[in-house]
């Protein structure tokens, strides 16, 4: 007997599903319900109800997960969806305004459709709740920050945790024995630095806005240029939200968000395309070479999600020159197309260099049927 978990991911446009057997790991379906608020789907509920229609033959489910970007910093265990926690879940909407709304209205609307399921929300700042207080803290008003719940948080967690596990697992090696770096490259991109399977620092902060250039969001920037922006510009703090969140990074540089297409203009001789891909990796070798020194070395580098899986080019600038740091890609692995778990690193590399697919979905899925056993 199977125990297939849906997994569902609700954004403020698009709803992802999944139907996984948290036993074998083995996906029953899955899509994606996208353009919502336009045309033919008007809202949540409308996606949802698409979504069932295409999952009308998957046989017996045992509960609901639902990815949930922010927890705050009281919910990181994955826990079982009642009244009150979507209260907590709402109150949090501030730290991840473009996140945890939909995902609220995501699960109200599942619950509504779905009601003789156990619901579980899973957090993407699980993995990193227990991070150093060197790490997790910021240098700010220290009473301001109690009072506002104000520290790193970190995201992408399930993604990270799940993949170092797979690191250590594909290597045969005890995760305890690891010093990891862990790059989770996609639209929204983040990096973390593990030790024996616990995370040391990550690049994500209080809210996905911070470290790395990602594919609409901007990463590191100096907090004075939001007041300059406010003061001289005369913006709005709304405005520069959104243009900070929705049209900067790779989008606010280049225009262009895929980096696919972000290779073909930089061929033709695109100079803004070329800018915005030397500032994403410089970002990129800057956060690799801040772990290394933190780790002192790195037994494996794990690139991971849409652009760490597929993208060989943004491998091998991102690790290039790093011979003396005992990192040495093999040219001709990296540029293999597989798909598959694979080591990419040279045979003399003091340093492991995998590609390893993540699977959140998966992850999801046990972690509710964890809590549901429990």
């Amino acid at each position: 007997m199977t125990r297939s978990v849906l997994v569902l991911n609700s954004g403020s446009s698009s709803v992802k599903f999944a139907v996984v057997d948290a036993d074998s790991g083995g996906t029953v379906a899955d899509g994606i319900v996208e353009r919502i608020g336009e045309g033919e789907v008007p809202d949540h509920a409308a996606a949802l109800l698409l979504a069932f229609e295409q999952l009308s033959d998957i046989g017996e489910l045992v509960a609901v997960g639902h990815r949930v970007v922010h927890g705050g910093p009281a919910l990181y265990r994955p826990t079982l969806v009642d009244d009150a926690l979507l209260g907590q879940l709402s109150e949090l909407s501030p730290l991840a305004p473009l996140h945890n709304p939909p995902a609220v209205l995501g699960i109200e609307v599942a619950r509504r459709l779905l009601p003789g399921l156990p619901h579980v929300a899973v957090f993407d700042t699980a993995f990193f709740h227990d991070l150093p207080p060197a790490a997790s803290t910021y240098a700010i008003d220290r009473d301001i920050a109690a009072q506002w719940h104000i520290r790193r948080y970190g995201f992408h967690g399930t993604s990270h945790q799940y993949v170092s596990e797979q690191a250590a697992a594909f290597l045969d090696v005890p995760l305890a024995n690891l010093r990891q770096i862990v790059l989770h490259l996609g639209n929204g991109a983040s990096a973390s630095a593990i030790v024996g399977g616990r995370p040391v620092d990550t690049s994500m902060g209080l809210t996905p806005m911070e470290g790395l250039v990602m594919g609409t969001r901007s990463g590191d920037i100096d907090p004075g240029v939001i007041t300059y922006l406010w003061r001289t510009a005369g913006m709005s703090v709304e405005e520069i939200e959104t243009m900070l969140n929705r049209h900067a990074g790779m989008l606010g540089l280049g225009g262009e968000i895929d980096l696919r297409v972000v290779h073909q203009r930089i061929e033709s001789g695109d100079e803004a395309a070329q800018l915005a891909y030397d500032v994403y990796i410089h970002r990129l070798r800057k956060y690799i070479g801040a772990y290394l020194a933190l780790l002192g070395g790195a037994d494996v580098i794990t690139f991971t999600a849409g652009v760490g899986e597929n993208d060989a080019a943004v491998r091998r600038d991102a690790l290039s020159g790093m011979s003396a740091l005992g990192i040495e890609l093999d040219e001709h692995l990296n540029a293999s197309p597989a798909k598959a778990a694979r080591r990419i690193s040279a045979d003399n590399s003091p340093t492991t260099v995998l590609v390893i697919p993540t699977n959140e979905e998966l992850a999801i899925a046990r972690a509710c049927v964890d809590v549901i056993d429990a």
